[in-house]
């Protein structure tokens, strides 16, 4: 009998089919290694899909945790506490915002996004104006408003019908965009990076140009920085790089640090629109969850890890060329700070998984970002020689592959 209670196995007898996880189960983290229930050690590029911004039981994170957990759990919303007021004060010191809403996850963080661009529309102009511009390929989380307002088809297929009043054009398309905005759209809404869409990002004068017709249009500009915010790209937000401020921005994954929290920040002018009763979260502002994601922003919100956050995007290049050049597997390596996307060529498209399966036998855990790219979000503070032995466990992986 194995000493393990649970194995890959109990997965199939238990768990909704909605997953079909790695062969492995991983018991322990340390730092950007884990290992598994035999005892393998792995080194973590994945983050958890880009979650634990400062890597597995950083000791900073544990002792909030421990701490808090001793002091209160949760209390509702007729209740304030101490850690969600300062996490609080340090989104709004930190970035345009005025005020903040807390949840527990990015899809609930765009939900009351999407929720207050139509609240604020009605306020101020009218019913009529009801419209959300979206982009293909866009990725906003998984409750039915927010599959509605992404861009990718197979995440909304059989969950029709979906909510009306959500219109997608081409991302990086400001013609497109242009010419689906009318008096009737409230909200223009994108990820500066795209995620699950491959790794894509906006360019400059894209996101400019929509800042420029939302003013024109009396639209909000919402930004989904779920994935690319805190301090995934080198600034604490992907907005912060490209001279734009947006009105509504919403934050979770790594913000938190591995502890579910989500966060949807605004204007004054906007957050007014959310007034009493309007909309609500029993864990909302949980005092374990924020207490966590108060040191998190505390450690990542320095020169010390933003600056080096570059510097290591250059070390995975460096490697991602060198597999290149060798093996001729990428297309395009894509992708800005610690959100890296390296698209297959044709001949191997489809066979991500084939990439992530090898990679995880040779050692290194890895991401795809749809079935044709390989995706990188691992930890802010990776050390630079986890980076070099993943990555040369990830070639030895390819080999395999290349070589099948």
């Amino acid at each position: 009998m194995s000493e393990h209670p649970v194995s890959r196995s109990t997965f199939d007898q238990v768990m909704v089919p909605n997953y079909v996880p790695q062969s492995m189960v991983p018991v322990r983290g340390k730092g950007s290694r884990v290992w598994d229930q035999e005892g393998k050690e792995y080194i973590d590029f994945a983050g958890g899909i880009a979650v634990n911004a400062l890597g597995h039981c950083h000791p900073v994170l544990i002792s909030a945790l421990q701490k808090q957990s001793e002091e209160l759990w949760h209390l509702s919303n007729i209740y304030t506490n101490e850690p969600a007021l300062a996490l609080a004060q340090q989104l709004i010191d930190n970035t345009f915002a005025d005020k903040v809403f807390f949840c527990n996850s990015g899809a609930e963080a765009n939900e009351a996004a999407f929720k207050l661009a139509r609240k604020y529309a009605f306020d101020n102009f009218g019913p009529e104006k009801n419209e959300i511009v979206s982009f293909t390929q866009s990725f906003h989380g998984r409750t039915l408003f927010t599959v509605t307002v992404g861009g990718q088809k197979k995440y909304r297929e059989g969950f029709e019908p979906v909510p009306g009043g959500v219109v997608h054009t081409t991302y990086n398309d400001l013609d497109a965009l242009k010419s689906v905005m009318s008096e009737r759209t409230c909200a223009v809404v994108l990820e500066p990076i795209q995620g699950e869409g491959g790794v894509l990002p906006a360019d400059a004068d894209f996101i400019k140009g929509i800042r420029e017709l939302c003013d024109q249009h009396d639209a909000l500009l919402v930004l989904d920085e779920v994935q690319s915010g805190m301090g995934r790209t080198g600034k604490l937000y992907a907005y912060m790089d490209y001279g734009v401020t947006p009105d509504i921005l919403t934050s979770a994954k790594s913000m938190g640090g591995g502890f579910p929290i989500g966060a949807m920040l605004a204007t004054d002018k906007v957050a007014k629109s959310f007034g009493f009763g309007t909309h609500g979260s029993t864990y909302g502002g949980n005092p374990l969850a924020c207490a966590v994601a108060l040191e998190v922003i505390k450690a990542i919100n320095t020169p010390e890890v933003l600056d080096n956050v570059g510097k290591k995007h250059a070390r995975f290049r460096k490697h991602l060329d060198a597999i290149q050049e060798k093996y001729g597997i990428f297309k395009e390596v894509r992708g800005k700070g610690l959100l890296i996307g390296a698209e297959l060529v044709e001949d191997y498209h489809g066979r991500g998984k084939d990439f992530l399966a090898a990679a995880a036998q040779e050692g290194t855990m890895l991401l795809v970002a749809g079935p044709n790219v390989l995706r990188f979000a691992p930890s802010l503070i990776i050390p630079d020689e986890d980076i070099d032995e993943g990555m040369a466990r990830l070639e030895r992986a390819v080999a395999k592959v290349t070589s099948a």
